[in-house]
């Protein structure tokens, strides 16, 4: 009888290096009989993780509703059971753009009220940011409502070393209640620096005479902050615009002054949806767009009349080092991304496409996911989701539009959004949008091959001289840390010169382990 040598993923390994796309390890539907949309969601320190976004039922997995729409406050266990839930708000509108674990276990949230009741006090007209401190159970230990007598929100926020917050906002409000100096136009991007408790510390208004809106915000490796959003202004803080909507990237100083800043886009509308820095110091950009000019132009635009993913990484002073469309001949709307342990990225949002670069869409609108490398090219894609919509809705398109993706600890994913599917990869559907959390995980690759063959990689372990079954290019070893070690093309590679321990073997689209003695 033949005996098999199995050649198995190791799962103590955090860095999962594979060009496979991963499978679905658990997935939950979350809400009652109205609405909900999931935009924000994070690992906690425990395993587990939190998300937030807003929600009109009373019912299902939902209580509490104060009237209308409230904030949802979910905190899930690392396998998707809920640990608890919160609503918050009043008897007006009220949702959650971001929420971030703090240095105390607890939790801060950024959104909009226009409520002045039930949880909400403090709102200056119309609509407000809100920002909500949690204990780590989720009471609430202050809130914060910042604005005028117009419409302002909060889409981001970050706690900074100085135990305080930084708050990224839109404000139509013109020099009244907590918004001073207003730069020009109809609406600004808003920047406010907030102490540990919640009292303003400083703030900034940026933009021009046009309507501006902040998307995302994070403080940089040198105590300053990198902001994305959107422009149509041609004058005031903003120049090059293209045209329309174009994405604006500002650098700011560690007080809010402007060190730099780039419009990117084409005469078409173009949306920003996040920014982030890179461990090289320079930034990855994500939105969507519309336009096939200006900076656009060779990017590899699929549609002639919808939207793609639109990709952008600049160096440290905003100048472009390349630049990507991604998605087929329908709509495809980018929402989060990150970099990732092995210097790539993932990028999620949603796509009406199956053609293109995407494949697998289940039908209408998907939730889909692509890893790229560090340069900008797919690794792997992935559509999710059912026969109904999955991940897209005009008003709460329109209210901040912000779904979620985060690598998690395991090296797999974690994403948020709404989904009104019960069938294909979501189940558990309470009527309506629900929140839909999927966890992406790894599966336990084997490769087996009798011992009357050669093995794939031998001799395993391996003290010096690692050959393999065939000829291979470019094969790749990495530690378990996730670090390039080696490449090698051909039948053979020397490993003397590796540390003894486990280390994976990436061949083509299969990842192997191997130990070296």
């Amino acid at each position: 009888m033949k005996k098999k040598l199995l050649l198995i993923f190791n799962c103590i390994v955090y860095t999962i290096l594979t060009a496979q796309a991963p499978v679905i390890q658990w997935q939950k539907s979350l809400g009652g009989s109205g609405n909900e949309y999931a935009n924000s969601i994070q690992q906690t320190a425990d395993g587990g993780y939190i998300v937030v976004g807003y929600t009109s039922s009373n019912d299902g997995n939902v209580s509490g509703n104060h009237g209308g729409e409230d904030i949802w406050v979910v905190k899930l266990t690392s396998t998707g059971s809920t640990d608890w839930s919160r609503t918050l708000g009043g008897s007006g509108n009220d949702g959650a753009s971001y929420v971030q674990q703090t240095a105390d276990n607890g939790y801060i949230i950024a959104g909009y009220t226009y409520s002045n009741d039930g949880d909400v006090t403090g709102n200056h007209g119309n609509s407000d940011a809100w920002v909500i401190k949690l204990s780590s159970a989720g009471a609430i230990q202050w809130q914060k409502t910042l604005g005028g007598n117009s419409d302002d929100a909060a889409t981001s926020i970050q706690q900074t070393p100085d135990g305080g917050y930084i708050v990224g906002c839109y404000a139509s409000s013109e020099n009244n209640g907590d918004v001073c100096c207003f730069s020009r136009g109809a609406a600004d991007c808003w920047v406010v620096k907030l102490t540990s408790s919640g009292a303003i510390d400083w703030q900034r208004s940026l933009g021009g005479q046009s309507y501006d809106y902040l998307r995302s915000i994070q403080q940089t490796t040198d105590g300053g902050y990198i902001i994305g959003g959107n422009t149509s202004s041609v004058d005031g803080d903003v120049s090059g615009n293209h045209g329309n909507f174009d994405y604006w990237v500002v650098k700011l100083d560690n007080v809010g002054a402007v060190q730099w800043q780039k419009t990117l886009g084409g005469t078409g509308t173009d949306t920003l949806a996040s920014v982030r820095q890179t461990t090289d110091g320079g930034f990855i950009v994500i939105g969507h767009v519309y336009s096939q000019d200006g900076d656009v132009a060779g990017s590899g635009f699929h549609g002639i009349f919808f939207n793609d993913y639109w990709m952008i990484k600049l160096n440290s002073t905003g100048g472009v080092q390349w630049k990507k469309a991604l998605g087929g001949s329908g709509n495809d709307f980018a929402q989060s991304v990150q970099q990732t342990s092995d210097g790539g990225y993932i990028v999620f949002g949603f796509t009406t496409s199956n053609d293109g670069d995407v494949s697998g869409n289940h039908g209408y609108i998907d939730y889909w996911i692509a890893k790229m490398d560090g340069a900008g090219a797919i690794q792997w894609q992935k559509a999710l989701g059912g026969t109904d919509q999955d991940g897209y809705n005009y008003i709460a398109q329109q209210v901040d539009g912000a779904y979620s993706i985060q690598q998690t600890a395991d090296s797999g994913y974690i994403l948020a959004g709404y989904s009104k599917s019960n069938d294909g990869d979501a189940s558990g559907n309470h009527g309506n949008f629900d929140y839909w959390i999927v966890k992406l995980g790894f599966t336990l690759d084997t490769d087996e091959v009798s011992l009357s063959e050669k093995p794939v990689l031998y001799p395993n372990p391996v003290k010096n001289i690692l050959k393999t079954k065939e000829k291979v290019n470019n094969a790749k070893i990495y530690d378990v840390s996730g670090k390039l070690v080696k490449t090698f093309s051909g039948n053979s590679v020397d490993v003397s010169s590796l540390q003894k321990g486990t280390y994976m073997v990436q061949i083509e689209n299969k990842t192997f382990k191997i130990i070296k003695e």
